[in-house]
């Protein structure tokens, strides 16, 4: 592993905004779990959906606030950014313009999410829509959608396209079952793998091991592609190249 240390993207430690981290107290065991993973630098992804998650950008931000300071009391080399996993609807361009979702630490990347039976042609137009908007849309765990996790070549088209693509720690270890973990080595094989995010959302139940996830990843496939996917794709995040 880098010195540096790995990256998360992909988690729900904000307390208090979405049905991750409920209060500051558990943001902390997050942090905590995060760090001892070998993970340093984290984007926090609150959820934002329509009729579920609807947390306003300011409070988003007033919370993120106790993380950095959450953040810092954990370790010096803790780094914490703000992005939202954002479920998609048909105002995602001039929601996220006129700045009521975050993009991902203030990035053209998107962390998009689907509904699991969302149909190809949706999945697609939404997609395209962020892209000529000037976006870059990362789509969340890839592993849960059935277009995705039924059609390979379906997932390849949206590479082509320019789409990233994030599978969670979890389906990587085996932690979702022998099938999803089938998968997911499906889609590393064929190189259409981004991100790996831990997608944490509490100390108990939904916790962090994206560390493990890696070193299953370097155990398989090499250490280079390894850091490729928790390491150098998250640098160019936050280093806004596209």
């Amino acid at each position: 592993m880098s010195g540096k240390g790995i990256y998360d993207i992909h988690c729900h430690i904000v307390p208090g905004v979405d049905d991750g981290a409920t209060d500051i107290e558990e943001t902390g065991k997050l942090l905590r779990m995060e760090y001892e993973q070998g993970v340093r630098t984290i984007i926090a992804t609150p959820h934002f959906r329509f009729r579920m998650f609807e947390t306003s950008a300011e409070k988003v931000k007033e919370q993120f606030k106790l993380v950095e300071k959450a953040a810092a009391e954990v370790a010096s080399d803790l780094h914490v950014y703000l992005g939202c996993e954002f479920h998609t609807n048909m105002e995602m361009i001039s929601m996220l313009r006129e700045n009521k979702v975050m993009t991902m630490a203030g990035s053209r990347y998107v962390l998009t999410e689907f509904s699991h039976n969302s149909e190809e042609n949706y999945i697609r137009e939404r997609l395209s829509t962020l892209l000529s908007g000037g976006y870059k849309p990362i789509v969340a765990h890839i592993e849960r959608y059935e277009a995705t996790r039924t059609s390979m070549d379906f997932v390849e088209e949206l590479v082509d396209m320019g789409v990233c693509m994030q599978i969670n720690a979890d389906s990587i270890t085996g932690k979702d079952g022998f099938f999803t973990k089938r998968y997911c080595n499906r889609v590393m094989k064929q190189d259409l793998l981004h991100f790996v995010g831990s997608d944490c959302h509490n100390s108990t139940k939904r916790i962090s091991r994206i560390g493990e996830a890696y070193r299953v990843v370097t155990a398989k496939f090499g250490q280079d592609y390894a850091d490729e996917l928790f390491i150098r794709n998250p640098e160019r995040i936050l280093e806004k190249k596209k």
